[in-house]
């Protein structure tokens, strides 16, 4: 099963401000629904709460360390390897994993895969994505954008894979 890391990012590395996204990008959400319909989500709890329910037409899988955690039509689970074997139940062929910080830091180091949005800005935040080494990916794909009517950022699509 390929692991990929989905995430949308500012030009200073900025995720998120206060478990919440500081921006608005029609573009990229659109592009997170396509890129994850139909497949396991695994994230944590904290990205699961902002999101305030699941994601519809997908396993929504929730790492977290409360033993009783619940949250309806979420699978629970409690480590990386739990994880992974929720997303691989369904012969799975790719694990979309979608934030935050620390769930992006565990998994980048066994990850196939990264979809990055660069969003051509600096925000205000106090969530980072984990810098990673660009001698052990290769950007594989880019297609930049201008900003719009719709979308009041200039950014791009990233794809980088494992070397």
């Amino acid at each position: 099963m390929i692991i990929s890391l989905i995430a949308a990012m500012g030009k200073n590395r900025v995720i998120g401000k206060n478990n919440s996204l500081p921006w608005k990008l029609p573009a990229d959400m659109e592009y997170f629904k396509k890129l994850t319909k139909g497949k396991p989500v695994i994230m944590g709890r904290k990205t699961f709460e902002s999101m305030g329910k699941a994601l519809p037409n997908r396993i929504n899988i929730i790492i977290t360390s409360n033993k009783n955690y619940k949250a309806k039509d979420c699978v629970i689970v409690h480590s990386i390897k739990e994880a992974l074997k929720s997303a691989g139940n369904k012969n799975n062929e790719e694990a979309m994993v979608i934030g935050g910080a620390k769930i992006y830091e565990e998994f980048l180091p066994i990850a196939n895969k990264v979809y990055l949005t660069v969003i051509d800005e600096d925000f205000d935040g106090n969530i980072y994505f984990p810098d990673f080494s660009r001698k052990e990916w290769k950007e594989t794909k880019r297609e930049e954008h201008e900003s719009d009517k719709v979308n009041p950022y200039k950014y791009a699509f990233l794809v980088f894979e494992r070397n």
